[in-house]
C-alpha cells in the first residue's frame, strides 16, 4: 500500500468508514491498519481522558474523501485474495443467492395461495 497514491496524502474522513469515516481516514493518511486506529481511539477514549467529543469535532472538521480517489483507488489496488478469502467469498455469494432464491419462492407461494384460497 506505500507509494500508492502519487504526491502527499491530505488527511479527510473516508467515505467508507463504520460511522464517521474518521478513524479509516487516519488509517488511510499514515498507512495503518483501521482496526488499530479504532482500537487506539476507543483505547484513548475510556482510559486516556479523551472526550468523545474530538471525534465528532473532526468529523466536522476534516473534508470527505474526494471521490475521484475512492475510484481511482479501486482501479490502483486489485485485490490479492488467498484461497481462504475466495472460499469464504464462495460461500457468501451462496447464502445470499439461496436467501434470494428462497424470497422469490416464497412470493410465488404467496401467489398460489391466494388463488388457490377459495377453491
Amino acid at each position: 500500500m506505500a507509494g500508492y497514491y502519487t504526491g502527499r496524502r491530505k488527511l479527510h474522513r473516508s467515505r467508507n468508514g463504520e460511522i464517521l469515516g474518521v478513524c479509516k481516514g487516519i488509517a488511510e493518511w499514515r498507512d495503518l491498519p483501521v482496526d488499530a486506529v479504532r482500537l487506539v481511539f476507543i483505547l484513548l477514549v475510556l482510559f486516556g481522558g479523551m472526550s468523545i467529543w474530538i471525534y465528532f469535532i473532526l468529523a466536522l472538521i476534516l473534508p470527505v474523501e474526494p471521490e475521484y480517489r475512492e475510484e481511482s483507488r479501486r482501479q490502483r489496488r486489485p485485490r490479492q485474495s488467498s484461497s481462504e478469502d475466495i472460499d469464504t467469498d464462495f460461500e457468501n455469494l451462496k447464502e445470499r443467492v439461496k436467501k434470494m432464491e428462497d424470497e422469490e419462492f416464497d412470493k410465488e407461494k404467496d401467489w398460489e395461495n391466494r388463488f388457490t384460497k377459495g377453491r
